[in-house]
This record gives structure tokens, C-alpha cells and sequence, in this order.
């Protein structure tokens, strides 16, 4: 047997936080056995779907790399093979026709309450002859859930077995009046047709699960294989919620997060593999299966993200984070603070957990700093007579200096400030001002060398010998 999964996400907005963790469990357990993880967008709700969300869902698993093999399947498209399906329970005697009014439904659904039932509808119709329909009004198409008593027992491969009364199941709508297929029918449909063989989900929908064995069963057809993940909680326990801040997949790209943290990070929310926290894709698909997932729900942990995301992004493409900080710098146009930008990545990095923070970190680099510095601390780097002692060094020392290496850059300053008798800091912090701006930087000389000799001469030259005043 080939493993089929499929990721099912409604297009009513963004791609959830929580749907990207479906779509990668589905995708890592086809990919684990060899199989075959399917996309199919559920768009039945035309009130509610849209073009926009679609494309926000594409978008959103293209970045995560979780498209899907083959062309994704469009629920709404279907809908003349989920009518057909209904038709034929309804001729082999698995559903019937029911004609209850609103009105009717609605009475009904208080006297099941006030008698202790566990189901809104009582089978008025199930078993009713259809010549005693009234004329003129359009029925729906109900299942025949099983009346027998008993129960019914699902072996989930997450939460184990599963069991509900069958009294608790009712006789479901299959068909509306004007003929639109409902969600429940159209799922199993679909599951059936596109050969899912493991339904991986999140459990908010395993009390569906027990309508879908049963309609499965009633059309002859084999059940999948159920699986029903918990739900992604906030950091405080509850149910994550827009209090806690991003919940859409867009939103942690924007922020700085690259798709290889948020795989992870969402792998390791509700799976785990020993003490393993940094996973590559290849180990994933290696080591995942569902007898790792818990039963309990997840805690966001955002500084946990955070860190894991600095960790990524010091394993980056030097070139690819370059080009997407001097876009960001709008210096995308110019070759030469690119690959100044590449060439001082790594140092870069180092001090950062998201792009956001690296693009700031790395401003300087394209952007020369400008005096009085408005930050109180860095300012206290050019103080003084910090400025004469940079100009000093550049004249003597670093004019004339070849070749300009991290090592030729150190023993040079190390050298002039030994004549000087003075501490090595003395000239360091003045150069760190005129070339950065900033006590945060990388290592000074690693700056220097990335600069370039006629730039670092330049801002020094440039620094006034009273930045307070200038």
C-alpha cells in the first residue's frame, strides 16, 4: 500500500500557524514511507472563501516548501461527483429524503434537549413513506447513522482507541435542499477518491471523524487511517488566539523568521525525537512517525523560536541574506555594498536571531554614521579626544598599511597605541564610533577589513573632532 495524506485547509483567511504543523506532520509521514502528500483546497463555503485567502495559503506552504505533489484539488469542483455519491446511499437504502421545516428542525431540537438526547434530530423521516411528503417543499438527503445501540470504536494512531455512544451520532445532512453537498459528505468523498489512506489532522475534528467512519462504511469503502493531533496552545495555556500575537504564517515571515525555524520549531511542538532540538528536513523525514506525537496540546514559546531562528540564520546563505538585507536597505541596485553586505555576513549574524535585527545590524555597513550619535552610550565612543586619536591612527599607521588584513589591521593598532603607551581601547573605540556608530558591531578589525581601506579612512577622516557639537 502507498501512503497517501493530504493537507485540507479552507480558504476563509490565512494560513494558520496551526495548519502549517498539519501540512508538515502529513508531509513528513508521506515522505517517511515513500508515499505521496496530496493538497486540497476546501472552498465549498463560497460565502466565505477567497481568491486572496487561496493565494495566502499557496504563498504560505511555497515558503514552507509544503506545496504538495501534483496540482492541488478545489473542493467546489467536485461538487456534481459529491451529488452523485449522495444519490446512490440514497438508492441503496443507506440515506433517505426528509422534509422537516425550519420551523419543524427547530422544535425538534428542544424537545431532544429537554428529553436528555444527545442529537438535534429524532429520524422523523428515516423511516417514514415518501407519499406522505408535502407538495412543495425541496427535501434534504440524510445518512442512516446505525440505530442498533452499541457504540463506535475508532483506533486513532495519535490518541489510541476512541469511543462514542451511538446514540450520539445523528442521521447527518448529506445534501442540502438546493442540492449543495455538504462539508461532512464532501470530505469522505474526496478522501476516497484522491486514495487518502491516513487522515492526519487536528483532533478539533475527531468527533467528525466518527460521522466519516460511518459514511465510509456506508458507501463500501474503506476507512483511512485516523490520526488527530492537539491543538497549539499559547504560552499561558489557552487556546492560541490573536492575544498572543501572530498566528498566521505570513506574519512570522515578516518578522524575520526563515521557513527552515518555523519547520522545527513546529515539528518539535507535539513530536519529539530523544533530546533533539535542531532537526534538519533530512533527519525529519528519517525519524518522523506518529507514535512520537503527544496527546497533550503545545505551548508557543516564542524566545525558544527566536533562539532556534538565530541558529538558522547563522547557518544561511551568506549571499541570500545579503541580497534580502540590501533590499530591505534599499541598496539592492548597487554590486558593491551587496557584496560588502556578503562579505561581512558572517560577523553579522553572529549577534542576531531574526532579519529584522540583522538588517539593522548591518546599516552601517552601506549607510556611514552620522554625528552628534543619538544614542548616549555609543556616543561616549567618539568622546573626548577619541576623534584625534582615530585621525592620528589613520594617518601614521593605516594609510600607508598593505596589505589590509584582519591580522595587518590588529598589529598596526597595536603597534601605535604601544608608542602611545596608551590601552588598546583608547583608539578601538573611537574607530568603532567613526566606522559604526554603534558599541554593537562585529569584531572591529573584521569591519575594517570589510570596508575596505579607502572607506574606513574616509569615515575617520569624516569624524569631528567634537561630535557633540557638530
Amino acid at each position: 500500500m502507498t501512503v497517501v495524506t493530504r493537507f485540507a485547509p479552507s480558504p476563509t483567511g490565512y494560513l494558520h500557524i496551526g495548519g502549517a504543523r498539519t501540512a508538515l506532520f502529513n508531509y513528513l509521514y508521506a515522505r517517511h514511507f515513500g508515499g505521496v502528500y496530496k493538497l486540497r483546497i476546501e472552498d465549498t463555503d463560497r460565502k466565505r472563501s477567497t481568491d486572496a485567502a487561496i493565494e495566502a495559503i499557496f504563498d504560505g506552504l511555497s515558503w514552507l516548501g509544503l506545496q504538495g505533489d501534483g496540482e492541488p484539488v478545489y473542493q467546489s469542483a467536485r461538487a456534481a461527483r459529491h451529488v452523485e455519491v449522495a444519490h446512490d446511499l440514497l438508492a441503496k437504502g443507506h440515506a433517505y429524503r426528509c422534509y422537516c421545516s425550519q420551523e419543524e428542525l427547530a422544535a425538534m431540537r428542544e424537545r431532544m434537549k429537554d428529553e436528555g438526547r444527545k442529537t438535534p434530530y429524532d429520524g422523523t423521516w428515516r423511516d417514514r413513506d415518501p407519499s406522505d411528503a408535502p407538495a412543495g417543499v425541496d427535501p434534504v438527503i440524510r445518512i442512516k447513522m446505525p440505530r442498533d445501540g452499541g457504540s463506535t470504536t475508532i483506533r486513532d494512531l495519535v490518541q489510541g482507541d476512541v469511543t462514542i455512544e451511538n446514540d450520539q451520532l445523528d442521521d447527518f445532512i448529506l445534501l442540502r435542499a438546493d442540492q449543495t453537498p455538504t462539508y461532512m459528505l464532501s470530505v469522505v468523498v474526496d478522501d476516497h477518491d484522491m486514495g487518502v489512506t491516513h487522515v492526519i489532522r487536528g483532533d478539533d475534528h475527531l468527533v467528525n471523524a466518527f460521522r466519516q467512519y460511518h459514511l465510509f462504511r456506508n458507501a463500501g469503502w474503506d476507512v483511512p487511517e485516523f490520526a488527530h493531533i492537539p491543538l497549539i496552545h499559547g504560552p499561558d495555556g489557552a487556546k492560541l488566539s490573536k492575544r498572543h500575537g501572530a498566528l498566521g504564517v505570513e506574519q512570522y515571515r515578516d518578522m524575520g523568521y526563515l521557513p527552515e525555524t518555523l519547520k522545527n520549531y513546529l515539528l518539535r511542538l507535539g513530536w519529539s525525537h530523544g533530546d533533539d532540538e535542531i532537526i534538519s528536513e533530512q533527519q525529519a523525514i528519517e525519524w518522523f512517525d506518529l507514535d512520537a506525537v503527544g496527546r497533550s496540546p503545545s505551548r508557543m514559546d516564542f524566545q525558544r523560536m527566536e533562539n532556534l531562528n538565530g541558529h538558522y540564520l547563522r547557518q544561511a546563505d551568506p549571499a541570500g541574506l545579503a541580497t534580502t538585507v540590501a533590499a530591505a536597505l534599499n541598496v539592492a541596485e548597487n554590486p558593491i555594498l551587496v557584496e560588502r553586505l556578503t562579505a561581512g555576513m558572517a560577523g553579522l549574524t553572529q549577534r542576531c536571531d531574526t532579519i529584522p535585527q540583522l538588517i539593522e545590524a548591518a546599516r552601517f555597513y552601506v549607510e556611514p554614521p552620522t554625528f552628534p550619535l543619538s544614542d548616549p552610550k555609543s556616543a561616549k565612543l567618539v568622546a573626548g579626544a577619541g576623534p584625534v586619536l582615530a585621525k592620528e591612527l589613520a594617518d601614521t599607521a593605516l594609510r600607508s598599511l598593505d596589505p589590509w588584513t584582519e591580522e595587518a589591521l590588529h598589529n598596526a593598532m597595536k603597534s601605535f597605541v604601544e608608542a602611545k603607551g596608551i590601552g588598546f581601547g583608547k583608539v578601538a573605540q573611537p574607530v568603532r564610533g567613526a566606522l559604526t556608530g554603534t558599541f554593537a558591531s562585529p569584531d572591529l578589525t573584521q569591519v575594517m577589513r570589510v570596508l575596505g581601506k579607502e572607506e574606513c579612512l574616509a569615515r575617520i577622516a569624516a569624524l569631528p573632532d567634537n561630535p557633540e557639537a557638530a
